[in-house]
């Protein structure tokens, strides 16, 4: 669980404030599942690769699956955030 220290002044002013994640954190999510899904479409494009390919692929996949689950998360906790927080939004 992150820490939401630097949300102390917007909790005063809405109690029901309760921002997540950062636009920084919510970037780099995004940035990691295009990236993920850039690196499969360029092993999959180069499959008359030799052997030592495979652990392209395996790193890729595992890349995607688990910016996928960052990703996910963060759309969440951003829907969960508008929807807390409404017209209060910072």
């Amino acid at each position: 669980m992150r820490d939401n220290d630097e949300d102390d002044y917007l909790r005063e002013q809405n109690v029901h404030h309760r921002k997540r994640n950062t636009s920084a954190f919510t970037f780099l999510s995004w940035v990691g599942f295009i990236l993920a899904v850039a690196f499969e479409f360029i092993g999959l494009t180069t499959l008359e690769e030799p052997f030592y390919v495979v652990g392209y692929y395996a790193i890729a996949a595992a890349f995607l699956i688990v910016t996928s689950l960052v990703l996910q998360k963060t759309i969440r906790d951003n829907e969960e955030d508008k929807m807390s927080n409404g017209p209060f939004e910072a």
